[in-house]
C-alpha cells in the first residue's frame, strides 16, 4: 500500500511538472526585429521609399529627368520582389559625424538576394569576407559592406564596421537602443515619408535636445521642416507687431531678417546658447554682450547689386610755376550692395561706441565699414540704426516675418522660422529644384 501511494505522488508530480513546463518546452525562440537591430549613431532615419517615389514622381516627370521611370514607385517594388526585399516596410538610415553611414532593409525573401549580389559583383568586384563567422561582402574601393540574413539586408559604408556588425547581430528581442526608441515615439512628422533625428552630443552643448529634419517636395521645389526642441526654456518670442526689414530684390544674393521678443533670453546669462554666442563672437573681438543689452530683436540685412558712390583721393598735380602739388579729388567708384538694420533701446548709443572701440565699426573719409564690409553710409531712424552701401538706403517695408535668402553657387535657397514655443521652434528650408537636377549642376 505504501508503495502504491509513493507510485501515485511520483506519477502525479510528473504529470504536473509536464503540464507547467511544456508551453516553455515548445515555445519558439524569439528572435530580434530589424528595429531591435537597429544602429546607434549620431543621426538617425526613416524612409518610406515606395511613398516618396510616388510623392517625387511629379517633379521628376515635370523637369523629364532622364531615366525618371527607375525611381517610380512601380519600378522600385517590382525590384524589390525580384531580390526579396519588403520595400514597403520603412527603410532605417544612421549616420556619424566622421562620414560612416548605413541602411539596413527588412527582407521578405532571403533566397532571392544572392543572385543580385552576383549581378552587382560584375559592376563592383565584390570581396567574400568573414565578420563574426557573418559572411560579408567588401567594395574594397570605397570601404563599403553589404551582409544579409534571413530577414534583414545591412549596406555599410566606413571604418567602423565590425562594431556595427556586432550591434545588428548579437540584439535581443526587445532591446531596441534607447536613441532609436526615442525617434519612433517622436510625434513630430510622423506621417512624413522621410525623416532625420539626431540627439547628438554636440547639440546638447547648446542647449539642443533633439532635432528632426523631414522631406517635402512638390514639382518646382522641395523643402527640408526642421523641428527644434530646446531642454530649457528659450526666452525667446517671435514679436507679433511690424518691424523694419529690408525689401527682396531680384539680385538679391543673401538675405536676413529677424524679429524677435529676447527680453528674457537676454537674461539667460548662463544658457548655452548665450555662452556659445557669446564665446563665438569673442574670437573677432565682437562685444555681443553689449549687442544682447542694447538689442531690440530686429535685424535685417541684404547683400546684392552694386553701387555707385564717390570717394576722395590725392593725385600730384604742377602748378602754374611746375610745382609738384597734391590735390585732392573725387571719383565714382562701384561698390558691392550691402545693407544692414537692427533695432536698439535705451544703450543703443553705448553698443556703437563699443563698435567704435572694439574696431569691428570704423570710420574711412566719409563713410563706414563693418569689419570687412564696402564703404557704408550710416543713418538713424526711429530706434533703428541703417548702414547701407551708396548714397541712398535700399527700400524699407514693414514686416515681422523671420527668414531669409542664401544664394550658393547659383541656388536661391530660401529660408524660414515658421513658428517657435518655450523650448519648440519649427522652420523649414526651400530649395529650387531646377538647377539641383541640371547634370553636375548640384550646388
Amino acid at each position: 500500500m505504501y508503495r502504491k501511494v509513493i507510485f501515485i505522488l511520483i506519477l502525479a508530480g510528473s504529470v504536473g511538472g509536464f503540464l507547467y513546463f511544456q508551453p516553455f518546452i515548445n515555445k519558439k525562440k524569439e528572435f530580434p526585429s530589424i528595429i531591435d537591430r537597429l544602429p546607434t549613431a549620431d543621426f538617425l532615419g526613416r524612409c518610406y521609399l515606395l511613398d516618396l517615389a510616388n510623392e517625387t514622381s511629379s517633379m521628376l516627370f515635370y523637369h523629364k529627368i532622364p531615366f525618371r521611370d527607375f525611381f517610380s514607385q512601380e519600378f522600385l517594388l517590382s525590384q524589390g520582389k525580384s531580390y526579396g526585399l519588403n520595400l514597403q516596410k520603412p527603410v532605417y538610415f544612421f549616420a556619424n559625424e566622421n562620414g560612416n553611414w548605413g541602411v539596413m532593409i527588412e527582407v521578405s525573401d532571403s533566397s532571392k538576394i544572392h543572385p543580385g549580389i552576383l549581378r552587382l559583383n560584375k559592376l563592383l568586384n565584390l570581396k567574400d569576407t568573414l565578420v563574426y563567422q557573418q559572411k560579408s561582402y567588401l567594395y574594397k574601393k570605397e570601404n563599403g559592406y553589404l551582409t544579409y540574413d534571413k530577414d534583414w539586408l545591412l549596406v555599410y559604408k566606413g571604418d567602423e564596421y565590425e562594431k556595427q556588425l556586432e550591434q545588428v547581430l548579437f540584439a535581443k528581442k526587445g532591446g531596441i537602443i534607447k536613441s532609436w526608441k526615442a525617434f519612433l515615439k517622436e510625434k513630430q512628422f510622423v506621417d512624413e515619408k522621410l525623416v532625420l533625428y539626431s540627439n547628438w552630443e554636440k547639440l546638447k552643448k547648446y542647449g539642443i535636445e533633439t532635432a528632426l529634419f523631414a522631406h517635402d517636395s512638390d514639382s518646382s521645389s522641395f523643402s527640408l521642416l526642421t523641428y527644434v526642441r530646446n531642454k530649457d526654456n528659450l526666452g525667446i518670442k517671435l514679436k507679433d507687431t511690424n518691424s523694419l526689414g529690408w525689401e527682396s530684390k531680384f539680385y538679391t544674393n543673401k538675405l536676413l531678417s529677424i524679429h524677435l521678443d529676447i527680453d528674457g533670453f537676454r537674461k539667460k546669462k548662463k544658457d548655452p546658447f548665450y555662452n556659445f554666442l557669446v564665446h563665438s563672437a569673442n574670437k573677432i573681438s565682437f562685444p555681443m554682450v553689449d549687442f544682447l543689452n542694447a538689442w531690440n530683436g530686429d535685424l535685417s540685412f541684404r547683400e546684392g547689386g552694386l553701387y555707385t558712390i564717390k570717394e576722395e583721393y590725392i593725385k600730384t598735380e604742377m602748378d602754374e610755376d611746375f610745382n609738384l602739388v597734391e590735390v585732392k579729388s573725387t571719383k565714382d567708384i562701384r561698390v558691392p550692395g550691402f545693407s544692414l538694420l537692427f533695432s536698439v533701446n535705451e544703450k543703443g548709443d553705448y553698443l556703437m561706441k563699443r563698435l567704435f572701440q572694439k574696431g569691428i565699426l570704423r570710420k574711412e573719409q566719409n563713410y563706414y565699414r563693418f569689419l570687412t564690409s564696402p564703404p557704408l553710409s550710416i543713418e538713424k531712424k526711429e530706434n533703428y540704426y541703417l548702414f547701407y552701401s551708396g548714397n541712398y538706403p535700399s527700400k524699407i517695408s514693414r514686416e515681422n516675418s523671420n527668414h531669409g535668402i542664401w544664394l550658393e553657387k547659383g541656388t536661391k535657397v530660401q529660408f524660414s522660422l515658421d513658428s517657435l514655443n518655450s523650448k519648440e521652434i519649427f522652420g523649414s528650408i526651400h530649395i529650387p529644384v531646377e538647377r539641383l537636377i541640371r547634370r553636375n549642376k548640384f550646388f
